[in-house]
């Protein structure tokens, strides 16, 4: 039989904030692997946690996710840690739960505190949808297309973002996006836990004038529904109906299904598209 990987949720400051089940976990297992052993070897000790640590991040899991494999394919129940929070979230726990099930190998998840979720409530910004993007790519042009992306997000955003980072951050975030509300959340469950809670333009100046401190969790309130259809009606209104019903059938769109999408866009009647287009 094989052993099992264990997904292990862990204080994202707090050293409180972990569930008995994760402690018995972390305590049953034969292995654990963390993304920092000096970071994880601080609640192992305060928890008075004996088992063999190992180590396991971004600089050598292309080496040490096949070792930590051939240990389950031969029965051993490993826990894997990152430095806070849940494994698998913008950290390369995410490589070694795919090389797990590419090899048949039983996973599962032991809940714990997220940084991304803990933010977006305690921003007090919209939770009724949101999307989670992680770090910005650091690559020019992909940065610039996730940021375009955004443009018309209408769920909450959540970013993640380092102190050295956040000032040019928030001013991209700010020219692309525009002023909307917004929150910088820092050092969650932490004695300096703090919520700037400023539009987003505010906060990018904010920063300007005071130097960052702590990890950072941005929250953006995504863009109204009603100010996307007044920027397309504006948009429509430049151009001919018969223009924008070509528009969409160049995108590939069937007759009917582009007639739908141009009265949408320009808030009238589908029988008045209609009876333009043919006339």
């Amino acid at each position: 039989m094989t052993g099992t990987l264990y997904i292990c949720g862990t204080p994202i400051g707090n050293i409180e904030d972990i569930t008995l089940r994760v402690l018995r976990t972390l305590k049953e297992c034969d292995l654990i692997a963390a993304e920092d052993t000096r970071q994880s070897v601080k609640l192992l000790n305060h928890y008075d946690i004996k088992t063999p640590l190992t180590s396991y991040h971004e600089h050598n899991k292309a080496e040490k996710g096949p070792q930590l494999l051939r240990r389950l394919i031969e029965g051993k129940n490993i826990a894997l840690v990152t430095d806070a929070g849940m494994p698998g979230i913008s950290d390369p726990g995410e490589d070694m739960i795919k090389l797990c099930y590419e090899n048949n190998i039983p996973v599962t998840v032991v809940p714990g505190a997220t940084a991304a979720v803990t933010a977006l409530v305690l921003s007090g910004l919209s939770s009724r949808s949101y999307v989670f993007e992680g770090f910005l790519p650091t690559n020019k042009n992909a940065r610039k297309q996730v940021l375009e992306g955004l443009k018309n997000q209408t769920a909450t955003i959540i970013l993640y973002e380092a102190p050295h980072h956040l000032k040019a951050t928030l001013k991209e975030l700010a020219d692309t996006l525009g002023s909307r509300p917004a929150a910088c959340v820092k050092e969650l469950t932490k004695r300096h836990e703090n919520v700037n809670k400023l539009p987003l333009d505010k906060l990018a100046a904010f920063y300007e004038e005071n130097e960052p401190k702590g990890e950072f969790v941005i929250i953006i309130e995504g863009r109204d529904f009603s100010d996307i259809a007044e920027e397309k009606q504006e948009q429509a209104s430049q151009i001919s109906i018969e223009e924008h019903f070509k528009m969409y059938l160049d995108k590939g769109m069937d007759e009917k299904s582009a007639m739908k999408a141009v009265a949408k866009d320009r808030g009238i009647g589908k029988r008045e598209v209609y009876s333009i287009i043919k006339g």
